[in-house]
């Protein structure tokens, strides 16, 4: 019954930003990582951004170190993915994932037990 949705994708130019949102409908993230992974058409699907279940630092896929932040609003129980300077290799659909009682994230989707549907960044003059 855990139920992840993502929001906020869309078309952006070149340097622009977009703010991502996974809202989750469990009663809290206290025990559960989080991660953001994206997926290219013809590509394998890659880790971008996670935290773990310890509430520990927060981890970044080199590719987007700098340029993108994740956050998290434990009332909310929504994380968040803020991507500035974005560039057309950052296209792609971009998923939320969850796994209870990972301590410290990974960028392994096959750790993960509950997945969003995805939504689409289209970077692009």
């Amino acid at each position: 019954q855990w139920q992840l949705v993502e929001s906020g994708g869309g078309l952006v130019q070149p340097g622009g930003s977009l703010r991502l949102s996974c809202a989750a409908s469990a009663s809290t993230l206290d025990y559960y990582a989080i991660g953001w992974f994206r997926q290219a058409p013809g590509k394998e699907r890659e880790g971008v951004s996670c935290f773990g279940s310890s509430g520990g630092s927060f981890t970044y896929a080199d590719s987007v170190k700098g340029r993108f932040t994740i956050t998290k609003d434990n009332d909310k129980r929504t994380v968040y993915l803020q991507m500035n300077s974005l560039k057309p290799e950052d296209s792609g659909i971009y998923f939320c994932a969850a796994r209870g009682q990972l301590r410290r994230c990974v960028f392994s989707p096959e750790q993960y037990n509950y997945w969003g549907q995805g939504t689409q960044v289209t970077v692009s003059s």
